[in-house]
């Protein structure tokens, strides 16, 4: 690989473990902030709240650990490089925002059943609301920035972390809305919490399921989708010398790709020839897909159909 690759993956990793570490801390803040404004402001949907946000933890902890090992070059052990282990960090993130939103939607639920037992729900204070609000700005801006990172280096599990910022920012809002309706509007509308955040709860589990969706199909080694397969052949049969191909095999490997497919060329052509022209089409999707692209080409005579 060049050392202008090389270079590329070092600021990746950098980058990635950079913004991981500051969500980490940002985390941290407000996780213990959140706690104990649910206890001083007697909020439970508050103390619920923090509890989410110490899954960010266990999230951040995942990403900075998995993107290190996914950046390593291919060994003895790893052929094909380390990609996967960034779509298995993926895969923790989608799984562990499926729980907390399965259990913010478990918590509400018995709140509601509760409150219509009879049970009374205790009112918050005004230091919950303002833990809400800040909780909301922050996670929100860290969404924003995560997604941003995420997005410029092409890495899926920083992605995934953002989102679980946003699902974070929306469990707030909802948390919000609860302890809102149950400063201002009476006794009988707090069960406003409990019902916004079962509604919040749907949106993090659709977060989870379109996040970790996509990994799973890469574990399973689905193949490409068929507008890229389409570009990888016209790419190989536009190049000089190629007089067809088929038998295409393709799967993403993290964040790059795998690609297998048998060259058709004149059977004249000496060793040397067919060689140079394989090392064409070779460049040729390098330079479309990546030095780190999984090549493997089998020539053989082309036969007239």
């Amino acid at each position: 690989m060049k050392e202008s690759d090389l270079n590329i993956n070092d600021t990746r990793k950098s980058q990635a473990q950079r913004i991981t570490w500051i969500g980490f801390f940002v985390n941290l803040l407000l996780s213990t902030g959140k706690l104990l404004a649910g206890i001083i402001g007697r909020s439970a949907a508050m103390i619920a709240d923090g509890v989410h946000s110490i899954s960010d933890f266990i999230t951040d902890f995942v990403v900075i650990g998995f993107i290190r090992v996914a950046d390593k070059e291919s060994d003895e052990d790893h052929r094909y490089g380390h990609g996967k282990f960034e779509t298995f960090a993926t895969l923790l993130v989608s799984l562990v925002l499926l729980l907390v939103g399965a259990g913010i939607l478990w918590n509400g639920g018995s709140r509601i059943i509760d409150a219509i037992a009879g049970k009374e729900l205790s009112q918050p204070s005004m230091v919950a609301l303002i833990a809400a609000v800040v909780s909301i700005l922050a996670k929100e801006i860290l969404f924003q920035y995560t997604l941003r990172v995420g997005k410029s280096i092409n890495s899926q599990a920083v992605i995934a972390n953002a989102w679980h910022h946003r699902s974070d920012a929306l469990s707030s809002i909802g948390t919000l809305l609860g302890i809102a309706g149950a400063i201002f509007l009476g006794e009988k509308w707090r069960i406003l919490d409990p019902l916004a955040g079962m509604i919040v709860s749907v949106f993090i589990i659709r977060v989870a399921i379109r996040l970790g969706f996509p990994s799973v199909k890469e574990l399973l080694e689905t193949a490409l989708p068929a507008d890229v397969e389409d570009e990888i052949i016209r790419i190989i049969n536009d190049t000089p010398g190629v007089k067809g191909s088929h038998r295409l095999k393709t799967r993403q490997i993290g964040n790059d790709y795998a690609i297998d497919i048998h060259v058709e060329m004149d059977g004249e052509l000496s060793l040397i020839a067919s060689h140079d022209i394989a090392t064409l089409v070779e460049e040729r999707l390098y330079e479309k897909y990546g030095r780190r692209t999984q090549i493997s080409i089998h020539t053989e005579p082309h036969k007239e159909r």
